[in-house]
């Protein structure tokens, strides 16, 4: 049975897309609506309208055909047939309208749309472009400025948004959507309005800067770095300036393609896939109740416990704050409303959602005032003896059913739930900082974690609008514990020839967000050095790996705060500068160590830090601290700026190639020892038997 099918109603042909969940534009689909305006052509009809079932209209491509050869008819041959029909077509627009199924609403005569529905074309976030004519038909309906902001963005905008820029021609302001298109169908009929293309509106050159495109592609090889989407975007809408509408399709088509083929849009279709299933976690029941979180507790009112809290406040979630002094808890309030404050100036919220927020964030210095909470989160210096004080006084206080979690960064989850008489309410949740800003949510599981706490906090972070990760217990997690590697060959680096502003130019010109000591200066050397001198000497590894911060650390240079670290930094406007007394510094203690420096390639640098990643992850996997290779891409692209036109370390890996992966690694174990360059078990086992993450992983899953 066709997921679209056609009745004529008094003098309206009425096509209905039926193919859940999202009325995906999948082959089916597509070949069913050329059917239906076909049937429509030949009636009594006099207008046609295009609607779905449902609780959204079209809401882009089938995703289960990525990857897949083409089946005729391809959409953009399905939306020729819309435009090129004989009487109006008016596209009936609710809940997202995104893609493609913006693309078939713009190549319809007319569209109406419910109030509450968004549109967009959000291909650049998948590194492609619009490929069936939505940089050519946007400009013409919106001009070329709105058109671009919303193709470049690839963030939906609301019904009444697209109806003030013309994207939309009408809004029903009731709920009842059928009703509403059908009438606007009739009044169309009635007025005899023209068949209206798109395709034949002319852009007005006059009505925008001359510069406007060149403008647009400095923002955005400045906003989305190295990425060729956005670049090709442009170039597509200022081709709809210049050239017919035919010629601007073939030149939109011949770029779509050439994304969908690239490694750009390969990895960043990887890390939509991850992302959504990294919200699954693979052995928890499906009928499992979630507990009911109506109120949560923070305890620590420094940077991060404020932004958590923030997290909460900003989801319309009543939120404690304790502290264990007035004086720390009021600077930590103070902080909170500076924060908002800022948001306000920047126009990301109004002073009124300022307020309102505010209002829901309570501080407390006192315990008692948490026995009702039904989640308490711990954001406290990263000492066990302090999280055992914490965590005993908790098990004291809190009712029967509250759920108990730990923002540590490192430390054992175990031996935390085991200061408490409730191990099985007790989970970990790593925050990042800053933590009301930073998507991704670090899930870490105990030992004794029960289903339903694991069930309850994975739906809290999709309410406060984080990127779940779980994580099994180990020393730093995922993500802090391929830190340690990254850092370790940053510093053996620099010990044996690299300088500060080489490894960061190399790493933020890979796509890193940021370097890694620009990084580390943001942070503070004297957090590093604080979390080192709780580590014993096995830990903390070889003194080559942190001999020069804790020297800088020692020398009060601990960063941007301070005004120096390995770099230095403006007082006023923080700007920073190189500083050649960092290099004599870093020559001294490489003598120290007996070690020569000597010049060192980009290539070098990058493949030494990309592999130090990319083994631990491997190791991470082995050890089933991830439950996917996906889950680790997820927590470094959006926890740690790797850039995710690269898809991750794990991905990094399989677009080289494993053998290749493997045999670097051999390489430099003969170089430089055994000590952390030998390949992780998994990554030799996938190498010696031929087998490729993705087939190791379906075996695991099917074992």
């Amino acid at each position: 049975m066709s997921p679209v099918t056609y009745e004529l109603k008094d003098n309206v042909g009425i096509i209905t897309i039926d193919n859940a969940p999202v009325n995906a534009l999948s082959h089916a689909v597509r070949a069913g609506l050329v059917d239906a305006m076909n049937q429509a052509q030949g009636d009594d009809s006099k207008a046609i309208l295009i609607q779905c079932a449902g609780r959204t209209f079209i809401a882009g491509a089938d995703i289960s055909e990525f990857g897949k050869p083409s089946q005729d008819p391809i959409l953009p041959e399905v939306l020729d047939t819309i435009e090129q029909s004989s009487k109006p077509v008016i596209a009936a627009l609710h809940g997202t309208a995104l893609g493609g199924g913006f693309e078939t609403a713009l190549a319809s005569h007319y569209r109406i749309a419910l109030k509450n529905a968004k549109v967009g074309l959000p291909e650049v976030n998948l590194g492609l472009i619009p490929g069936a004519g939505g940089t050519q038909r946007t400009p013409r309906l919106a001009g070329i400025k709105a058109a671009l902001d919303l193709v470049l963005s690839g963030t939906p905008i609301s019904a009444s948004q697209a109806q003030e820029v013309g994207l939309i021609d009408h809004i029903v302001e009731d709920d009842d959507l059928a009703k509403g298109s059908f009438a606007y169908a009739q009044q169309l009929i009635k007025q005899e309005a023209p068949v209206r293309k798109t395709s034949e509106i002319a852009i007005d050159t006059a009505r925008f800067e001359v510069g406007i495109f060149d403008e647009y592609r400095k923002t955005y090889a400045k906003k989305l770095r190295n990425q060729d989407a956005p670049q090709k975007i442009i170039d597509c809408v200022e081709a709809a300036t210049k050239v017919t509408f035919e010629e601007g399709m073939k030149q939109e088509r011949e770029a779509f393609i050439a994304c969908r083929s690239s490694e750009q849009s390969a990895s960043l279709r990887h890390i939509f896939f991850a992302e959504r299933q990294a919200a699954k976690v693979n052995d928890l029941p499906r009928d499992i109740a979630a507990r009911d979180i109506q109120n949560v507790a923070v305890i620590g009112a420094g940077l991060m416990g404020g932004g958590i809290a923030m997290n909460f406040a900003n989801a319309n979630i009543p939120v404690k704050v304790l502290e264990i002094s007035a004086e720390a808890l009021e600077k930590g309030m103070a902080t909170i409303a500076k924060t908002y404050q800022g948001m306000v100036k920047k126009g990301r919220i109004t002073p009124e959602q300022a307020d309102q927020r505010i209002s829901l964030i309570t501080a407390t210095t006192d315990y008692d005032d948490l026995k009702d909470s039904d989640l308490v989160i711990e954001a406290v210096f990263e000492s066990i003896d302090v999280k055992k004080s914490v965590f005993t006084k908790l098990d004291e206080v809190c009712k029967e059913g509250a759920i108990l979690a730990t923002n540590t960064s490192y430390l054992d989850i175990n031996e935390i739930a085991g200061f408490t008489k409730r191990p099985g309410d007790v989970v970990g949740l790593h925050f990042f900082s800053p933590a009301h800003i930073m998507k991704l949510l670090e899930i870490v599981r105990g030992e004794h974690t029960s289903h339903d706490v694991l069930a309850s906090v994975m739906k809290l972070a999709r309410t406060i609008k984080k990127v779940p990760v779980v994580a099994r217990v180990c020393y730093g997690f995922i993500g802090n514990r391929m830190l340690r590697q990254y850092q370790r060959e940053v510093q053996m680096c620099l010990i044996e020839g690299a300088s500060p502003e080489q490894i960061d130019k190399v790493m933020m010109d890979w796509g890193m967000a940021m370097g890694p000591l620009m990084v580390a200066d943001l942070a503070g050397l004297d957090i590093s050095y604080k979390a080192r001198q709780a580590l014993t000497p096995e830990q903390k590894g070889n003194p080559k790996s942190y001999r020069i911060p804790d020297v800088l650390y020692e020398m009060g240079r601990i960063g941007q705060k301070s005004g120096s670290g390995y770099y230095i930094y403006d007082p006023e406007t923080k700007a920073r500068t190189a500083d050649p007394s960092v290099l004599d510094i870093i020559e001294r203690e490489a003598q120290s160590f007996g070690v020569t420096r000597k010049p060192m390639s980009d290539e070098e640098v990058l493949n030494r830090l990309s592999l130090a990643l990319i083994n631990e992850g491997f190791k991470i996997l082995e050890e089933g601290v991830a439950q996917q290779a996906g889950d680790i891409d997820v927590v470094y692209c959006f926890g740690y700026g790797f850039p995710k036109y690269r898809g991750g370390p794990m991905f990094v890996a399989q677009t080289r190639g494993l053998t290749k992966v493997y045999e670097d690694i051999c390489a430099y174990r003969q170089t430089h020892g055994d000590e952390y360059w030998t390949p992780s078990a998994l990554l030799e086992k996938l190498v010696t038997e031929g087998l490729s993450l993705d087939e190791w992983e379906k075996g695991q899953h099917n074992g």
